[in-house]
């Protein structure tokens, strides 16, 4: 069975932002290794349509961000989008049936399923599938932004921690 993880770069003052602050390099190799060990991804549009960069290779890119793309794209991935009517490679549009959607998945894959985008996280959240949020918190004030939580902060408790390069705290919680 799948486990679903909720995790993202994280503002000290609790602000999602790729503009406002971008990973270390230890911390992008750290995202490589994670996007090889997933079994998949689950994205909102926005955060879908941000990622779609990685499908197109770019001449500026070093090894690292080949490497990214390479595992980002090997990856499936489940859109949850009203919008949208069609999806890249290796993607596929989630239903009406979110919660029905996201069950099986959890069912039938096997490892860590991301997901990405605090929107359709509060979505999952709110229906209780969400089995692990790792906050990546950077020392930056950010003042304004999308917030990690988009709504109401479930309980959670805190199941480990770990310091990546030298400037971020990885906090790993599941629900209470």
């Amino acid at each position: 069975m799948a486990k679903l993880v909720f995790g993202m770069n994280q503002s000290l003052d609790g602000y999602v932002d790729h503009m406002g602050f971008a990973p270390s390099p230890t911390l992008f190799r750290h995202f490589i290794e994670e996007a090889r060990g997933q079994a998949g991804s689950v994205y909102g549009r926005r955060m879908y349509e941000i990622m779609r960069y990685w499908d197109d290779d770019h001449p500026e890119w070093d090894a690292e961000r080949y490497a990214f793309a390479v595992a980002w794209r090997n990856q499936p991935k489940w859109i949850v989008s009203r919008s949208l009517e069609s999806v890249g490679p290796n993607a596929s549009l989630v239903g009406d049936n979110l919660e029905g959607a996201i069950r099986k998945l959890k069912a039938e894959c096997d490892g860590d399923i991301e997901v990405a985008g605090p929107n359709v996280a509060r979505s999952l959240t709110d229906l209780g599938l969400i089995d692990e949020y790792r906050i990546y918190l950077h020392p930056v004030v950010l003042g304004q932004g999308k917030p990690y939580f988009a709504g109401p902060r479930p309980r959670l408790r805190l199941l480990t921690h770990d310091r990546i390069g030298e400037d971020v705290i990885r906090l790993t919680y599941g629900p209470a």
